[in-house]
């Protein structure tokens, strides 16, 4: 579509283009039962097709074990940052790395129902880079040992799967999930919200070991208790339906593009695009260390703030859309996800390119 601009939002992020065209044309009649997704009963026959095909091709996409079971939850990730320690913790402490925002304030909310020991805290390094093994002090005798994969504000993210001494594994994967391949057995829990890689905002995916469900406190509320979500299949109350069908229609898409080995590929490609430019630049400071970089969200400033909302401006006029930078690291984020095309990332560095010549460096 002409009309169609190139979106390198953090979230609400862009989304398939025949996914959009997909749900346009089953909007008002889904399979000719003359009703819209977004009008079924959660509990018919109809949805439970959909929910269904959904989550059986999360499982075959991401390789969830049988071991595991995967949850359609709603709370986004900030839902999951209570919903852990209240699951997880069972009267011990629990160790975080904190890389960036979101981990940060993961942390903090597992103070409200338990100890917490940081394993790594990189703020003083305004979390420019991700630690090494070596680095991490992981408690342990902690009930879980929580990190976030990729930290959207920062841009930068985990190259490797943090060995955690048999402490179980959590880890937010919101801003990656489903980009590349993921030995999901090693993991004690995965979650993620979906408005980044695969669904609309709304949705929140889990994947539990199913050994740990049932440990959760008295207090935990039932709509983020893991054993009632097992039990009922996710559905204890209304869930999320047209996120869940949203999820299962842009799940088909990686499906079709050839599963996540071309998502990996696509997204090593489209980010190296993006860092040629920044490494060979007079004019653009990156974030990120090299080594601790994502490939999903690209940061980077130019020596001035007015410089970099003349940056934004001129991206906006090109229809290069939210490149702003969040508030606590100022200058630019492209947001390179799933859906985004190579050529978007082409066009973001030909721009970045020409404005560094016109701006005489």
């Amino acid at each position: 579509m002409s009309d169609r601009v190139y979106n390198f939002a953090a979230g609400p992020a862009t989304m398939p283009e025949s996914v959009l065209q997909r749900a346009q044309s089953e909007l008002l009649n889904w399979h000719g039962c003359g009703m819209s997704v977004m009008e079924l009963s959660h509990r018919g026959s109809q949805f439970a097709e959909i929910h269904a095909e959904a989550k059986e091709r999360f499982k075959r996409l991401l390789g969830v074990p049988d071991t595991h079971e995967v949850l359609f939850m709603q709370g986004g990730a900030t839902g999951q940052f209570a919903a852990v320690p209240l699951n997880l913790m069972d009267g011990r402490a629990a160790s975080y790395a904190v890389t960036g925002n979101f981990s940060g304030i993961a942390a903090r909310e597992a103070r409200r129902y338990g100890e917490v020991s940081v394993a790594f805290d990189g703020a003083e390094e305004h979390y420019r880079r991700i630690p090494r093994q070596e680095e991490l002090s992981i408690d342990p005798g902690a009930a879980y040992f929580h990190y976030c994969a990729n930290n959207t504000i920062f841009g930068t993210a985990w190259d490797y799967v943090p060995e955690s001494g048999g402490v179980p594994l959590v880890c937010d994967m919101s801003s990656e999930i489903m980009s590349h391949p993921v030995d999901v057995a090693r993991y004690a829990l995965i979650y993620a919200g979906a408005q980044k890689n695969i669904a609309p905002a709304g949705l929140t995916v889990v994947v539990l070991d199913k050994r740990l469900a049932g440990r959760e406190r008295e207090i935990t509320p039932q709509v983020f208790n893991y054993k009632t979500m097992v039990d009922k299949d996710s559905m204890p109350n209304t869930p999320p339906c047209w996120c869940i069908y949203m999820l299962g229609l842009v799940l088909g898409w990686i499906e079709e593009q050839g599963g996540l080995e071309e998502m990996d590929r696509r997204r090593r490609e489209r980010s190296a695009v993006l860092y040629e430019v920044l490494d060979n630049s007079r004019l653009y400071l990156p974030h990120a260390e090299r080594g601790s970089r994502s490939m999903m969200n690209v940061t980077f400033r130019t020596p001035s703030a007015e410089l970099d909302a003349e940056f934004v401006a001129g991206a906006k006029a090109r229809g290069l859309l939210n490149v702003k930078g969040h508030r606590l690291t100022g200058g630019m984020r492209a947001s390179i996800y799933n859906a985004m095309p190579v050529e978007g990332a082409r066009a973001l560095a030909e721009y970045m390119k020409e404005f560094e010549v016109e701006h005489h460096v």
